[in-house]
């Protein structure tokens, strides 16, 4: 009987000892501390929407620069690199042959003009004795073929003598064109001929206009346009608009076109000189999935800011984003399974909600999965999961309506060489999203518990 009294008391005290654990660790449970979170006000705004691409630089010329005749090349008159006026002399080409060319051609022109005359003078005196019955009509018809094939003579001796010209002048090479005359492909003292490998001489680009060329892929294509037909995009004023045709269009400046492109340089300050687009390809490229743009730069000092070749990020400029969607790129989880954002519900606690959505500069402009007003956590993403209740601390989070000014480039004096360096140490943002573990939880448990609103 004791040995039962003696068990009892021992699973007594057991259980009262699991139980009082247990108070504990719910006591434990309920006073622990809550997480503070970050969080901002989602938006909704008119943007002007500003989109970048990467570009490359081309000129609006770029020829080459080929000798016309054969001979021993005497002399270059430039030096490589430089800016050049078109009609200036880059190359002479030995021309004493030519030269005797031409005087053998003028020989025979005097020659061909003498007898012309010669024979003008037989036809006039034979037209004047046919006239009275004292010679014969053969006679007669003899003297004028002489005399019209003399004619004819003159003629040929005359195109002789043009031919022997053009050929001299061809041994002073000239630059056809206003631009930059590159580097020599043919030694001094090469035998140049007019056709084959060694007739090149030297290249020459075109600088004023220049050309950037880009290409802006398919799907923001059709999301633009999407865009436009909704209304939910515009382009330019509603003055612009109304007035704007195709013809007018290529008539206006960049300035006065209703949507322009700016080109900003490796050192991310912005080409002082806005440009236009001149051509949007209308057929996809189906490796790509992109469509060829090209926007026309003057460029009226003939500056080296912008070179051809130079690869650079250019801003289409001049759309206007009605009644957006904003939240900054902070409150955005890139995943394999696409982007969150983490709501915060009426009782503080967090919802998951898969978004679509694109950058826009620092932020995100949401197409579907968030409305203006809620509550979305900016920052920290990673450490937070759906369902956790969180203390809320509210940031500020507002979007200027200007555009920001950018310094514009300046000349800066630098050589060919140094420009040419700079460009190649520049580096394209990273765009890749980085998926982490808590957002590959996180989406799962968005997609059953909270579908996407608009």
């Amino acid at each position: 009987m004791c040995k039962k009294i003696v068990a009892l008391g021992c699973v007594a005290v057991g259980l009262a000892i699991f139980f009082s654990a247990g108070c504990k660790k719910k006591n434990a449970d309920a006073t622990a501390p809550v997480s503070v979170v970050n969080a901002v006000t989602v938006l909704q705004q008119d943007l002007p929407w500003t989109i970048e691409y990467p570009a490359q630089v081309a000129g609006s010329l770029d020829i080459q620069i080929r000798a016309q005749v054969g001979g021993i090349l005497e002399a270059r008159l430039y030096n490589e690199g430089e800016y050049v006026e078109a009609g200036t002399q880059l190359f002479q080409i030995d021309d004493k042959e030519y030269k005797v060319a031409l005087e053998k051609a003028q020989g025979t022109l005097a020659q061909a003009i003498a007898q012309e005359k010669q024979t003008k003078r037989t036809y006039t005196r034979m037209k004047s004795l046919r006239a009275d019955n004292a010679i014969s009509q053969q006679d007669y018809d003899n003297a004028l073929s002489a005399y019209e094939a003399a004619q004819a003579n003159v003629k040929v001796a005359k195109a002789g003598v043009s031919n022997a010209e053009i050929n001299l002048g061809y041994t002073k090479v000239t630059a056809p064109i206003s631009g930059i005359a590159g580097k020599e492909s043919q030694s001094v003292g090469s035998l140049v001929s007019a056709a084959g490998e060694t007739g090149l001489l030297t290249t020459m680009v075109q600088i004023n206009p220049l050309y950037v060329n880009f290409s802006m892929p398919s799907r923001q294509f059709e999301q633009l346009a999407a865009g436009f037909m909704s209304g939910q995009i515009t382009i330019g004023t509603e003055e612009q608009r109304k007035s704007l045709s195709a013809e007018n269009y290529r008539k206006v400046g960049a300035e006065d076109a209703p949507i322009y492109v700016e080109a900003v340089l490796a050192n991310g300050r912005v080409y002082p000189e806005k440009g236009k687009i001149v051509f949007f390809d209308s057929t996809e490229n189906t490796q790509t999935s992109s469509l060829a743009i090209k926007a026309e730069f003057p460029n009226p000092k003939n500056s080296r800011l912008l070179m051809p070749g130079q690869f650079v990020r250019v801003h289409l400029v001049g759309a206007t984003y009605k009644n957006a969607i904003l939240i900054p790129s902070s409150a955005v989880l890139n995943t394999q399974n696409g982007m969150i954002s983490y709501v915060i519900d009426e009782n503080d606690s967090l919802v998951a909600r898969p978004i679509q959505a694109h950058l826009q500069d620092d932020m995100y402009i949401v197409t579907d999965g968030l409305k203006a007003g809620e509550r979305v956590v900016s920052g920290g993403l990673a450490k937070v999961r759906p369902g956790q209740q969180v203390q809320v601390q509210m940031k500020e989070f507002s979007v200027s309506a200007e555009k920001e000014e950018v310094q514009p480039a300046q000349e800066d004096g630098r050589s060919v060489a140094e420009l040419e360096k700079v460009i190649e140490n520049a580096e394209a943002p990273d765009t890749q999203a980085v998926p982490n573990e808590a957002a590959q939880e996180a989406v799962p448990a968005a997609q059953e518990t909270a579908p996407a609103t608009k």
